[in-house]
This record gives structure tokens, C-alpha cells and sequence, in this order.
């Protein structure tokens, strides 16, 4: 029997939060052998992250603490090595892909230099060499034109660019073990399918063995071998992947299979008053070079696009990575400099100065891709959430906000109690819940929804889509959803806009966008969700 990489025994994991202790990791043991990958799977705060964490010994010291168990890697425990030791481990012999990315970049920090970091630690490559291994390694997690983006901070990529960023970062030295926490996320279907071919590609390769964790059964099936089902901190099955899939035993695991988004929504009713209108609204961002900074092109990001959003409809925006899907919901609220025409609620905003727009942002919300970098970390969740309501409501008595902040977070399927928490007490999936009461809470008539379900396991995303319709439905909310899911899209949007470099493609009702697409594009990303859906 092949001797195991790494070994995980008995481990408990304790977060110990003033005078409560809770345990987030009880009793887990599993072990992954050299080339093999073993997906951990869960809903969200099943603990999946924490066990991940612990084998690299990254989990905040003194708030978590593993009380007893065993780490062992090659034969080593991780648990009892000096830090000199565990720095040679970390991104050389195992590497981990964050939950994350914008809060794992360096945003001080270009692309080439936090790739190279890691080359010049563990390597001690020539600053030339370096440059030459960087491009490569854009190239090859898909980034367009890499030499272009070797400059580029991370607020000037888009949410799968920066995680192909961190992939990159991660198979720079050729570790032994990657620890890929939800590793596709922030990726469309089309890119998700190429990486996922990459990571397997490298794997076969380097026979490097991976702990894959995500809450995306589909990819599961596609490329674990062996399956650790977690439910409040505990294994509760393990299984080789195609046994699990046909004969689940514990009653968890068949509730994971069983969650589907089966459902879809009508066409969008055009009689309804115009709640957003945008007419030839471009954002373009100059690229500039040379001593001088001169400007020699432009990124057309959101390139003349008309759009309109009725009062209590979703539009669903829909396209790859970079194809300018966030810019154009910043645009509309203006957080980003555009031209064109934007018209809320049947006034122009577009020229409104800084304190002209702020009664209008009450009404105009975000729930922005990335729950962590959104979510201040010195705050609590309940101030985090009061927050708006202080700006925008400052004569609200302290009792009524925190009654509003415990409503919203039970509306999201957060428990109130838990008010007085910091983000990094909660798992990704929560914080993004939380992110979506601290819009809510506002009771706006018009939300930009930014993959808002992108970190949460399926069944939990099924519940958010009713979460949201059911919002709709009782407050005649307007959203604008951006997702590479096409599922979720296809249960909550009434009409779909396609998006392929800056531009609209195709737009109409969502049955229509899903059963009978007319534009090749659009058919790409239908085919690729299939795909990634297919149990072969």
C-alpha cells in the first residue's frame, strides 16, 4: 500500500472567542497519497477551510488552536515544526490556492512581482529568468497577452483574472501538494473548465497530489478521487468518488446530492416602470507606457452599451472573466468614471456631484464579488451591517438598528447572536450572507448583485435565489445580477444580457438566451456549463 504524502490524525481544532470555545474541527482524519486528489465537500462553516488552513499552520494563533491530533507530511508532523522549517514547506513543498484572491494579493504589489517573489525565495531564479517563468505561467491559467498584465495591480483585473493570478503563484515552484480552497469560484464556466484541465494537466505531470475543496459537486465528480464529506466539523463520509455519487450513505451526503436549481423565472414584464436606464454607457481605462506615462491605448471595458432595468425584474449580465460584467454594474452606480447616460429612477445621475448622489445611494446597493475585501475586519458583523444605516438614517435610535441588523441577518440565515463576531470568525459563504444583509438592510429599491451566491455550497445557493426572489417579491426589488453561474441566472433573471469583451452580444428573455441562443458566443458559455455538469 502506497505510503501516504500527507496524513491528517485525530485533529481537533478549537476557535476560542472570549469565554466561548467552539470546536470547528473534531476528530478529522484522512490521507491523500502521492498524485491523488481528495476533494473535501460541506456546506459552508462545515469546516472545511479550517482543516485546510491547519496544514499549513495558518489559522490566527491564539483565537484557534489545535487541541490534539497529528499533521503528518513525508513522515514530518507540520504541528510541531519550528518556523524556519515550516517556511521551507510553505510554497515550496505545498502550496495552497486562496478562498480569496483580492485579499491575498498585495495590492501595493504588480503581478510580476508577487509571481516572482515566490520564484526568487525558494529558487533563487535571475531577475531575467524570472520574468521569462512569470509569462509562462500566465500563459498557461489563460491570461491573455501576459506580457501586457506583468505590470498590472490587482484592482485592474477582474475577479478570475486574480484568482488565475494566485493559481499561477501556487504551481510556480512544483510542489508536492496543493491545497486548492474553492480554487474556481471567481471563474466563468469556460475559464473554470481550463483550469480545472490545467490543474489536472500539472497534476499528471508532476504527479503532484491535491486537497481540493469546494462546494461545486460537479467538479467534484470531475476531478476527485476520493471524497471527505464535512458537516459541523466532522467527516461524516468518505467514499472513492464514483461509489459516493451512486450510493451515498449518510443522510448529509444525499442532501448535498440532492440540492438542484430547477427553477426558472418569467419573462420580464416590460410594462413596469423603468428603474435604470443606461444609454451608450462606456468606461474605458487608458493603458499608458514610457518614462512619460503616456497614454498609447485603452481598455475598453464596458464599450457603449444601452441597457434598461423595470421596476421589481432581474437582469441577468452574463460572460467570461474581464468581460467588463462588474465595471458596468460600478458604472451604473457610479463608483466608476463612465460617459453615456445614466438615468435612476427617472433622473439623470450621471454629472450629480459627490453630495448630490448621496440620497440616491441609499436607494442604489452592492453586494460586491468578494465578501472578505468588502467586509472591514476591525468591525464587527452587527456594526457592519449598521453601518449604512448610520450614514443614511442618523437619527435612527441605537435600539431600532440593532433590531434592523438582527432582522437582516436572519433574513440571510445568519444567527443574530453572533452580531458581535469579526469576518474572519466566519466561513466564506457566511461572510458573503452577511455582505448581502449589509444591503439589505437599507431596504433599497435597486441592488447590483455581484456573484453573490460565487462562495456558497449548492444547496445554500439554492436557498439565497429563494432568499432573493422571495425580497423581490414582498419589496418589489430591482436587481441587476452578475454571475458566471449560468444555473443560478437561469432561477432568478427574467431577462439575460450577454457580455464578450466590453460589448453586448445578445440580450432577451432568459428561456430564449437558454433554449434557442442565436450568437456563437453565447453558445460557447451553454456548452461549457453543460459540460461541466456531465457526469462522465
Amino acid at each position: 500500500m502506497t505510503t501516504p504524502l500527507l496524513s491528517i490524525r485525530n485533529l481537533d481544532i478549537d476557535f476560542v472567542l472570549g469565554k466561548r470555545t467552539i470546536g470547528a474541527v473534531k476528530s478529522v482524519s484522512f490521507d491523500i497519497a502521492p498524485g491523488e486528489t481528495v476533494a473535501l465537500v460541506g456546506e459552508s462553516g462545515s469546516g472545511k477551510s479550517v482543516t485546510a488552513l491547519s496544514v499549513l499552520r495558518l489559522l490566527p494563533y491564539p483565537a484557534a488552536r489545535h487541541r490534539q491530533g497529528e499533521i503528518l507530511f513525508k513522515g514530518r508532523d507540520l504541528l510541531t515544526l519550528g518556523d524556519k522549517a515550516l517556511r521551507r514547506v510553505r510554497g515550496n513543498d505545498i502550496s495552497m490556492i486562496f478562498q480569496e484572491p483580492m485579499t491575498s494579493l498585495n495590492p501595493l504589489h504588480t503581478v510580476e512581482r508577487q509571481i516572482s517573489e515566490v520564484l526568487f525565495t525558494h529558487i533563487g531564479l535571475s531577475k531575467a529568468a524570472a520574468r521569462k517563468r512569470v509569462v509562462e505561467l500566465l500563459d498557461a491559467v489563460g491570461i491573455a497577452d501576459p506580457e501586457t498584465r506583468l505590470n498590472s495591480f490587482p484592482h485592474q483585473l477582474s475577479g478570475g483574472q486574480r484568482q488565475r493570478v494566485m493559481i499561477a503563484m501556487a504551481l510556480a515552484n512544483e510542489p508536492d501538494l496543493l491545497i486548492a480552497d474553492e480554487p474556481t469560484t471567481a471563474l466563468d464556466v469556460t475559464v473554470q473548465a481550463q483550469i480545472l484541465d490545467l490543474l489536472r494537466d500539472v497534476q499528471k505531470k508532476m504527479g503532484m497530489a491535491m486537497l481540493f475543496i469546494t462546494h461545486d459537486l460537479g467538479i467534484v465528480r470531475r476531478m476527485a478521487d476520493r471524497v471527505c464529506v464535512m458537516q459541523n466539523g466532522e467527516i461524516v463520509e468518505s467514499e472513492k468518488t464514483e461509489t459516493l455519487f451512486a450510493s451515498p450513505r449518510h443522510a448529509y451526503t444525499k442532501h448535498l446530492l440532492s440540492s438542484e436549481l430547477a427553477e426558472t423565472s418569467p419573462p420580464a414584464d416590460s410594462s413596469r416602470e423603468v428603474v435604470m436606464r443606461a444609454d451608450d454607457l462606456k468606461v474605458w481605462f487608458p493603458v499608458k507606457r514610457g518614462v512619460f506615462r503616456r497614454t498609447v491605448g485603452h481598455i475598453k471595458a464596458v464599450d457603449g452599451i444601452d441597457l434598461t432595468v423595470h421596476e421589481g425584474q432581474t437582469l441577468g449580465v452574463v460572460g467570461e472573466s474581464g468581460s467588463g460584467k462588474t465595471t458596468l454594474g460600478l458604472a451604473l452606480l457610479r463608483l466608476v468614471s463612465s460617459k453615456g447616460r445614466i438615468v435612476f429612477q427617472g433622473k439623470d445621475i450621471q454629472n450629480l456631484p459627490s453630495k448630490a448622489m448621496r440620497p440616491f445611494r441609499r436607494h442604489m446597493q452592492v453586494v460586491f464579488q468578494d465578501p472578505y475585501g468588502s467586509l472591514s475586519p476591525r468591525m464587527t458583523v452587527g456594526d457592519i451591517v449598521a453601518e449604512g444605516m448610520a450614514v443614511h438614517m442618523p437619527h435612527m435610535r441605537a435600539k431600532e438598528r440593532d433590531a434592523a441588523v438582527a432582522r437582516a441577518l436572519e433574513e440571510v440565515g445568519v444567527d443574530p447572536a453572533s452580531h458581535d463576531r469579526y469576518p474572519h470568525e466566519f466561513s466564506g459563504g457566511q461572510r458573503q450572507r452577511i455582505a448581502i444583509a449589509r444591503a439589505l438592510v437599507l431596504e433599497p429599491g435597486f441592488v447590483i448583485l455581484d456573484e453573490p451566491t460565487s462562495a456558497l455550497d449548492m444547496s445554500v445557493q439554492t436557498q439565497i435565489v429563494r432568499l432573493l426572489r422571495d425580497l423581490q417579491a414582498r419589496r418589489g426589488l430591482t436587481y441587476v445580477f452578475i454571475s458566471h453561474n449560468l444555473k443560478v441566472v437561469r432561477a432568478l433573471a427574467n431577462e439575460v444580457m450577454v457580455m464578450h469583451q466590453g460589448k453586448v452580444v445578445e440580450r432577451g428573455p432568459t428561456a430564449q438566451i437558454f433554449d434557442a441562443p442565436k450568437h456563437e458566443y453565447t453558445r460557447t458559455l451553454l456548452a461549457a456549463a453543460l459540460e461541466d455538469t456531465d457526469p462522465a
